[in-house]
């Protein structure tokens, strides 16, 4: 990651655009902005964009859509507004490849610790670490931790980054039970309040990309009424 992040601010909503633009300057971020998702795709294609800031609603192409379209290609974590309340439409953001949510009206200052929150997963779990070991490995699958790739067998595995840092986390610590709870300080880098869609929604995803049969995981397990094991 370079030392000036870059960000994207995509929303049709100009009074949050520059409302967050003014605390996030203030972090030393370099800003790019979007009305919809289809200015998202065309910024994306031609610059390298560090973090995403994403409209769940807007026009001409949607959050979702966008969302969708971005993952087929680039991992750079997403950070999902929404005005929608219910776990439904929240959780499917981040079944769609969002790394994280936050419901509008949101305080701004919320909204950055979030994105420092995210940047600093992506850079410690990414290209940035400098700890000697750079590969993680469990049976079939391996993770590049320079170059955060995954891959099982000879087949490359699209994880979003999310999913690598959760992943990682149990090749980390393999055969330990692991708690909602322990999975989402560790990964998210801060207190678990009521997570357990969040984490169960990621681990479903990756379980639908790493399984042969996603109902009858062999690679992430499910010990009921605890968590899950590697």
């Amino acid at each position: 990651m370079r030392s000036q992040p870059v960000i994207c601010i995509a929303d049709d909503d100009e009074a949050i655009r520059e409302l967050l633009a003014i605390y996030l300057k203030n972090e030393g971020y370099a800003l790019r902005f979007a009305k919809n998702g289809q200015e998202v795709l065309d910024l994306a294609s031609t610059e390298t964009i560090d973090l995403l800031i994403l409209d769940l609603m807007m026009p001409i192409m949607g959050g979702i859509e966008a969302c969708i379209e971005i993952r087929k290609t680039q991992f750079m974590p997403i950070l999902m507004l929404t005005a929608k309340t219910s776990d439904l439409d929240l959780m499917q953001g981040i079944s769609v490849g969002a790394d994280d949510y936050i419901k509008k009206p949101f305080n701004p200052l919320e909204v950055t610790l979030r994105v420092k929150s995210l940047l600093r997963r992506y850079r410690d779990y990414g290209a940035d670490r400098t700890e000697a070991q750079t590969m993680l490995t469990h049976e079939e699958v391996t993770l590049d931790l320079q170059t955060r790739q995954c891959q099982k067998g000879e087949v490359l595995i699209r994880l979003t980054p999310k999913e690598f840092d959760i992943l990682a986390y149990f090749m980390r610590h393999p055969n330990q039970v692991l708690t909602v709870e322990q999975i989402y300080e560790a990964v998210w880098g801060e207190a678990a309040f009521e997570v357990d869609n969040t984490v169960m929604v990621h681990i479903t995803k990756i379980r639908e990309k790493l399984e042969d049969t996603p109902r009858k995981p062999t690679i992430i397990k499910t010990v009921w009424g605890v968590g899950y094991r590697l």
